[in-house]
């Protein structure tokens, strides 16, 4: 809304208007409102839930100081979604296709979230939403992502390619002038860092047909990461400040890519493509970490408030379509790592235990506990499980801080890799 006032005034003497021009400006804003709203309303927000008693039901699993988060209120996802949307929707470009992308992504994955967490209350149970329903939820909504790339004549790139300079026979990186409709994304350890899709289907002699099959597979592509991202963060959030810490640091990898790859001479630095109208994904990722940061606040150890599916489920949706947007998606295996081992473990344990019964008749476990951050929870002596190390508890607030590292770690090596050719 802001924006738009601003850009009226664009003709005009009206003071500080041009300042909306700048993405660092506008993110820098969206960042701090972010924050702010989050800090301000979080509060209220907690003693809402408190007041309708909305609390966490806890098992009793054997995890140090586990029961002492019983009633603790949940759904606090709200908080992160308020404080996504309202600076969006203030000084965010809401022509901006990948804007609006970003915020259909936002409310529909808070929506199946709400309604988990919504049926888990009501019911008292752990169960929520069936499977079958997050998972249709998660596959319309990759559709949608995919779909609207496909189609939309807003999505486009502009190829990156190396030349060599005649007058010093130095290699330079140019960016093609004609803006194209096609679906490459970046891979790393590779000449110019571009992969399309189309080369799966070159074997195909109509070449109108090669390239729609290519999009086909885009979108199935696309759908596969929103799934995996989404459940991966959702299996994330079991630690006090796990999942908002790790997918702030993912945030943030992300932002700095999308102002790279949204500006053409350091997309030429990189070698990767020119994305025009990416960067006002940049405006996004200021609200989405600046809400995660302000959510923390009250979620980090002892938690005053727990995300739920509310949260954790729309901030994995959040983070795979904004990769997916800036055609980085085949980086999130090494960017988004963490999620990708919580889920990984879980279907290790599951996987071991069917196969061991079967063969044995006693089921045997790979890990104490999983998903993996509570294997670090428990104690090793005694335990029945492949992998006992370590053999004494860490503490919880040790283990959410580490995987921080690890995160920090992850983006770092995620940067790395696109100067490695």
């Amino acid at each position: 809304m802001l924006y738009a006032l601003f850009r009226h005034f664009a003709d005009s003497d009206f003071p500080g208007h041009h300042l909306m021009d700048y993405i660092t400006f506008r993110s820098g804003i969206s960042l701090a409102l972010a924050m702010i709203i989050a800090l301000i309303f979080g509060r209220l927000i907690i003693d809402r839930l408190q007041r309708g008693q909305i609390g966490e039901t806890v098992r009793n699993l054997g995890l140090e100081g586990q029961m002492k988060k019983t009633g603790t209120p949940t759904m606090g996802g709200l908080i992160i979604i308020l404080s996504i949307l309202v600076p969006c929707l203030l000084i965010g470009n809401l022509g901006n296709v990948y804007m609006i992308l970003m915020l259909v992504a936002t409310v529909w994955m808070g929506v199946i979230g709400f309604l988990d967490d919504y049926r888990k209350l009501k019911y008292h149970n752990k169960e929520g939403l069936k499977g079958k329903y997050k998972i249709t939820g998660q596959v319309g909504l990759g559709l949608i992502v995919g779909l609207t790339m496909w189609l939309s004549p807003d999505v486009v790139m502009r190829q990156n390619m190396e030349v060599v300079n005649e007058s010093n026979h130095e290699v330079e990186v140019v960016h093609r002038q004609i803006e194209e409709k096609t679906p490459q994304t970046t891979i790393p350890f590779v000449k110019n860092h571009n992969f399309n899709y189309e080369w799966l289907t070159g074997w195909i002699k109509d070449k109108e047909a090669a390239t729609t099959l290519g999009w086909i597979v885009f979108v199935f592509v696309v759908i596969f990461v929103v799934t995996a991202v989404s459940n991966g963060a959702n299996l994330t959030d079991g630690l006090d400040g796990l999942c908002a810490g790790t997918s702030a640091i993912i945030g943030l990898a992300l932002a700095i890519m999308a102002y790279l790859g949204g500006n053409v001479i350091y997309s030429g630095y990189l070698d990767i493509m020119y994305i025009p109208g990416s960067e006002e994904l940049v405006v996004f990722a200021g609200a989405f970490i600046g809400a995660l940061v302000g959510f923390l606040w009250y979620n980090a150890f002892p938690a005053q408030v727990f995300m739920g599916d509310t949260g954790s489920l729309t901030i994995g949706g959040i983070l795979a379509v904004f990769a997916i947007l800036i055609r980085k998606e085949l980086l999130i295996p090494l960017l988004c790592l963490i999620f990708f081992i919580e889920d990984l473990s879980v279907m290790v344990q599951v996987a071991y235990f069917k196969y061991s019964k079967k063969r044995t008749g006693v089921g045997q476990r790979v890990f104490k506990m999983t998903p993996i951050h509570h294997h670090f929870q428990k104690p090793g002596e005694g335990a029945d499980c492949l992998i006992k190390y370590p053999y004494n508890p860490i503490p919880e607030s040790k283990i959410v801080t580490r995987f921080w590292i690890a995160g920090i770690l992850l983006a770092a090596m995620t940067f790395v890799t696109l100067k490695i050719r």
